[in-house]
């Protein structure tokens, strides 16, 4: 009877084949199934128990599945199990059969249905099965129920499933629904994340473009006829002639709202305007900003080789031109008389200054070097700017005894009419900034070793009120976040790594700093008061946001979460929400409830203190006294200066929309720069771009690590000189390709016995052409 039915077995299941198994097999079976005992089996033969079993359709000698097997007799230990009918384990033995008697089961009340052959099969669960009473045995007084169960919950639960089709149509239905819910959360949740991602890249994006549009409403010289501000034109043509001798001094930035151009703020502008491209190129060019911020630049650069005058010879002096413009002069002048640019007629004198103004000459080296790296594509025009950047910092950091250094406007005829504006506080840190824009320029680790071990002389120097703030006047901050980026990105060890290491400490502190709200206050609105004693907060507040989220982003590429100060730690995304909460502050999230760009929102200045926008563009000439007229009214500018960030509210967040009231309402270009820096780096990254590691920041990790092909120190004499004299065949050379060609040279003059001259050996380098003499 038992062999007839083997080929019916389910799929894991097994049959005894010998009836002398019958009664261990039995008494296993009424181990793990009690509650099928009729009254006991001992009153029963073998025969009829297998009979009765199979009236049920079971088959007497079942091997249950894997999870209904019962412990082993070896162990006590109910996890260590074997299955009945295996191999290792033919019978029960006298000592299982009196454990399983003192051990109490969980009975089992529900069937399993095959329907295939019609039987029913033990189960311990409700999910697939049919209840199951057999009322023929007295109920056991064991409380089974306050037991917890060692098989399914749904017996804890007393579920009891009635139809199959049903069942599973219940769990399809309650998957769908589950899956349709968690849909909507994340289709919210993602349209909203979406919603902000582009209510801020949108705005953003307009922000940046109307700040840039500044730049181009500040322009001196032939204004180009493509400009996007129609209320200028060509101004200043006759800048330069009252110097002696007379330059061109046609072109730059009008600082302000003055007609003044201040050439050490012009070259604090190119240098971070160039920093933001470098960094950011992918974010301007995805917006199809990258050319309009790079006419920028270069009409600034323009302006600098201007300035600087390189000497004829070793004797010659230096001539820096640091300012076109006055307000001393007798009479009307750019201070006392409000005129549009294109309308001035007075006298603008020139200051000049030599190589002692060090702090000017380093900022302009910086500007050079750094706008060098923005057009590396031109090569003969990024060399020459290298070329002007390192003959001023030769003159400027020189080591003869009679040379002094000093800064600028502490000599009278060089800085003393723009000491009332842009008086310099020091110079040190202008010439490691310098200098480090030199080193990623040209790859010349000695001008990393100055700025590296001058940078605790340039600490030492700075003013308690600035320490920590990034502007026109203290540089040290920006340039221990540049070293500290070479260290992170690539540490050239020693003999930098103590400058490089104590650039990276200090960030660190300045970033604690920013969050932490106990070295530096804010005011009620929000906004960050590194100094609370100058006024004018805006411009700092912009640059600290700039320098935020830059660090956010190499921590970031470094995978790291945040900064740690003594017990606090500081979150990456809290330095984000900081940088952005300042911007925000400038663009209108303020109490004033007003944007304090020109141009952006429903709410604005109206009242700027500016020239050319306070005046009507109707081609009215419109002497100085008659300008006074615009001066004093009390209408809004006719002109609107989008993309101007004026001065900004006190620090208790007032402000007064007054045209008389520049320490208000006066914008800068050097605030300005402070601005679009801090904009482009908050500015989403392009979709279509992904960092190096993966990440997606829309910053460029290593271009700016172009240029180190790192010079052996004997061939630095080489290729320096290879820069200086800018033929048109060596200004077609990369700066790799220079070493290469350096290298060249010093092989060549070794195999001619250093007797060939610099020419025969240029013609062996380049075209394989020797000497047969």
């Amino acid at each position: 009877m038992i062999g007839r039915h083997a080929s019916e077995l389910e799929e894991g299941f097994s049959v005894a084949v010998s009836s002398n198994k019958v009664s261990n097999q039995l008494m296993d079976f009424q181990y793990n199934y009690p509650t099928l005992h009729t009254t006991s089996l001992s009153f029963y033969s073998q025969q009829d128990i297998a009979a009765e079993l199979n009236r049920f359709g079971f088959l007497a000698l079942l091997r249950p599945p894997k999870h209904f097997l019962k412990p082993t007799s070896t162990s006590t230990n109910p996890s260590m199990i074997n299955s009945i009918g295996s191999p290792t384990h033919t019978s029960a033995s006298h000592a299982d059969r009196n454990y399983a008697s003192d051990i109490d089961h969980q009975p089992v009340r529900f069937v399993h249905r095959i329907s295939e052959a019609g039987r029913l099969l033990p189960s311990a669960s409700q999910w697939n099965s049919i209840e199951l009473d057999f009322h023929l045995a007295p109920q056991s007084n064991t409380t089974y129920d306050s037991l917890p169960s060692r098989y399914s919950k749904s017996f804890d639960y007393e579920l009891v499933i009635t139809d199959k089709r049903y069942f599973k149509r219940f769990v399809y239905v309650s998957i769908f629904i589950v899956f349709v819910v968690l849909a909507i959360v994340l289709l919210v949740q993602f349209l909203r994340h979406k919603h902000k991602h582009h209510g801020k890249s949108k705005n953003i994006t307009l922000a940046l473009n109307q700040a840039l549009m500044f730049f181009d409403a500040q322009k001196s010289g032939n204004y180009p006829s493509n400009s996007p501000v129609k209320f200028r034109g060509s101004s200043g043509l006759q800048d330069g002639n009252t110097s002696n001798p007379p330059a061109d001094l046609k072109g730059g930035f009008y600082d302000s709202g003055k007609n003044i151009k201040f050439s050490f703020p012009t070259a604090y502008t190119i240098t971070l305007l160039s920093w933001t491209v470098i960094e950011y190129h992918d974010k301007y060019d995805s917006i199809g900003e990258l050319d309009h911020v790079k006419d920028i630049i270069r009409w600034g650069s323009d302006y600098l080789l201007k300035i600087f005058d390189p000497p004829n010879s070793t004797t010659a002096p230096i001539i820096i031109y640091s300012q076109v413009g006055s307000n001393h002069t007798n009479g009307y002048n750019d201070v006392t008389c409000w005129q549009r640019p294109e309308d001035m007629n007075y006298t603008r004198p020139v200051s000049a200054c030599n190589e002692t103004a060090s702090d000017l000459a380093g900022e302009i080296m910086a500007a050079l070097s750094a706008a060098s790296i923005v057009f590396k594509e031109d090569t003969g025009y990024s060399i020459k700017l290298i070329q002007s950047a390192e003959k001023l910092f030769e003159v400027a950091t020189k080591n003869d005894t009679g040379h002094h250094q000093g800064t600028y406007t502490a000599v009278e005829d060089c800085g003393g009419e723009a000491r009332m504006y842009y008086d310099s506080s020091g110079y040190r840190d202008e010439l490691i900034w310098g200098g480090t824009w030199l080193f990623f320029a040209t790859g010349n680790t000695s001008y990393l070793g100055y700025a590296t071990s001058n940078f605790s002389a340039a600490e030492a120097e700075e003013t308690a009120s600035e320490q920590g703030v990034f502007y026109w006047n203290n540089k040290l901050t920006a340039n221990a976040v540049l070293l500290t980026r070479l260290r992170y990105f690539h540490d050239l060890g020693y003999p930098f790594e103590v400058g490089l290491g104590s650039s990276s400490n200090k960030i660190d502190l300045l970033i604690c700093s920013y969050l932490s709200r106990e070295i530096y206050s804010r005011t009620p609105g929000g906004l960050i008061l590194l100094r609370p004693d100058h006024g004018e907060p805006l411009q700092f507040a912009a640059t600290a946001s700039f320098l935020g989220k830059l660090y956010s982003d190499y921590l970031e590429l470094l995978r790291r979460s945040g900064v740690s100060c003594s017990s606090e730690f500081y979150s990456v995304e809290m330095l984000r929400e900081f940088s952005i909460s300042q911007v925000n502050y400038i663009l209108g999230d303020n109490p004033m409830k007003m944007s304090y760009m020109v141009g952006f929102g429903n709410k604005y200045p109206t009242h700027v203190h500016h020239r050319a926008a306070s005046i009507p563009w109707d081609d009215q000439h419109y002497s100085c006294p008659e300008g006074d007229r615009w001066l004093y009214s009390t209408d809004p500018n006719p002109n609107i200066l989008y993309g101007a960030m004026v001065a900004g509210p006190d620090k208790f967040d007032n402000f007064l929309d007054d045209r008389d009231k520049p320490w208000f309402t006066e914008p800068t270009i050097a605030r300005n720069a402070g601005l679009v820096a801090a904009l482009i780096a908050l500015h989403d990254p392009p979709y279509k771009s992904s960092d190096s590691n993966g990440t997606n920041l829309g910053i460029d990790l290593t271009g700016i690590f172009k240029n180190l092909q790192l010079v052996p120190p004997a061939l630095l004499p080489i290729v320096s000189l290879l820069r200086r004299i800018g033929s048109p065949l060596l200004v077609l050379c990369s700066a790799q390709a220079l070493i290469q060609t350096a290298e060249a040279l010093m092989r060549v003059a070794e195999e001619e016995e250093a007797t060939a001259s610099f020419v025969e050996i240029v013609m062996a380098t380049t075209f394989g052409i020797k000497s047969t003499a």
